[in-house]
């Protein structure tokens, strides 16, 4: 998506929560948007923010995030590796109902994005069977990416 468009999707985001635009927000953002497909970690972003807002603190890439998120403007992932690690939301790349799903190597700990949602009748029977309507979902696969196999061969 364009910055521009991102840059006013969260300005109303975060006047329909009677919030401030900032500009500590919006670098953040920025940041996560410039750097797309890439999976990264609360330092990592306040590494490059740093570049251009050398004055900003790291509790407060900590407080943006947490607020990005709480506004579903960006998606925490966990990929088991004790890292939170974040990327834009899905409602910013594509304005899906939810994430897409990620492949993850055993070998070299690549992961790979999978943006098919396969998963939309699994969904409805489940409402109907148990009644509980599901907003989002999170899905990793685990194995072997092309490469780490054509080295094991």
């Amino acid at each position: 998506m364009e910055r521009k468009k991102t840059e006013e999707l969260l300005r109303e985001r975060l006047r329909q929560k009677g919030l401030k635009v900032t500009h500590q927000r919006l670098l953040v953002l920025s940041v996560l948007e410039q750097h797309g497909g890439r999976h990264m970690t609360a330092e990592d972003i306040y590494e490059l923010v740093t570049e251009d807002y050398p004055e900003i603190g790291l509790a407060t890439v900590y407080r943006t995030l947490q607020l990005l998120w709480d506004m579903q403007l960006i998606d925490r992932i966990n990929l088991d590796d004790g890292c939170v690690r974040y990327e834009i939301g899905h409602l910013l790349r594509d304005g899906a109902k939810h994430n897409h799903h990620h492949l993850i190597c055993r070998e070299c700990n690549k992961v790979v994005p999978f943006d098919d949602d396969l998963l939309d009748d699994l969904e409805r029977h489940i409402e109907e069977v148990t009644g509980f309507h599901v907003l989002d979902h999170e899905l990793k696969f685990y194995g072997l990416c092309r490469e780490c196999q054509k080295r094991a061969k």
